[in-house]
């Protein structure tokens, strides 16, 4: 199975006793000693895996009994992962205290994203893990606070830029990318998240899980693949209501090659059931 569909991803870095491994990657993605680790385990239902609701697969994490930390594999470009990665940030952080206590008491929130892509507003940095931190903008070098991270890991940039990355974080990447080529040797915990990842693939209601996963990202690929968001914006930047309808007709089109469901098309393009079936192919 593949680490990069996001159930997979959870069920060998976000599951309870498998702590050293999840503890092994954050320690080479923080660059920091972790001593203890907690995992926040929510059952995964059937349901979760059809559904994209914001954080359903994300893995959430308590580091040194101190730290809050939430890690999400976002396959699908959504183009407004900045957003939402900050939307993960603040909730975590606000969590962190109840009503009524001191400020004071609020902990250290970490947010890590993965993508299987490249974000638009990241081209320009040569290399494939960025961390974030609220900075003055002329004195760069001060950081308003501790107690806001957030790292940023591009899996399409690994090969490029690899070379300027220490070998453990390089050493998972290359797991995560595709577990048949990684060296275990490099790092002993590699080696257990591979026979985790081996275990799993071997268990039948597993499998079964993680292709209703994977079925589902298909479908988000191909929804984004058909360009409604690019050609949306396009008719809309255009101020023409023609050229919109005529993008709408273009994606029918190509969505109904891929045999997306006419009800999954109709939500995408706003337009009815019996207009779908008017176009022809």
């Amino acid at each position: 199975m593949n680490p990069k569909i996001d159930y997979v991803f959870k069920r060998i870095f976000g599951y309870q006793g498998n702590e050293e491994i999840t503890t092994a990657l954050l320690s080479s993605i923080l660059k920091k000693q972790i001593s203890n680790l907690q995992l926040d385990c929510n059952p995964i239902l059937e349901k979760d895996l059809l559904d994209d609701k914001v954080g359903i697969l994300d893995i959430k994490a308590k580091i040194d009994d101190c730290i809050n930390c939430n890690i999400e594999m976002q396959v699908v470009d959504k183009k407004n992962i900045e957003k939402r990665i900050l939307f993960y940030w603040s909730k975590m952080y606000n969590m962190s205290i109840k009503e009524g206590d001191d400020y004071a008491k609020l902990e250290k929130s970490i947010a890590i994203l993965i993508t299987d892509y490249e974000l638009e507003g990241l081209k320009e940095i040569e290399k494939y893990i960025t961390k974030w931190n609220i900075r003055e903008e002329e004195y760069q070098k001060i950081i308003l606070t501790d107690v806001m991270e957030i790292y940023i890991i591009e899996l399409p940039k690994f090969e490029r830029y690899k070379g300027k990355t220490d070998k453990k974080l390089n050493s998972w990447v290359k797991f995560i990318e595709n577990p048949e080529v990684v060296d275990v040797k490099e790092n002993k915990e590699v080696s257990r998240a591979k026979k985790v990842l081996e275990e799993i693939s071997q268990d039948e209601h597993e499998r079964y899980l993680a292709e209703l996963r994977q079925k589902y990202i298909m479908d988000q690929k191909a929804i984004e693949d058909a360009g409604f968001d690019k050609g949306f914006k396009a008719g809309e930047q255009h101020g023409m209501q023609q050229g919109i309808q005529q993008e709408k007709i273009a994606i029918v089109k190509n969505m109904k090659k891929q045999n997306i469901d006419i009800e999954t098309i109709c939500k995408v393009t706003g337009l009815t059931i019996e207009e779908i079936k008017n176009i022809k192919d």
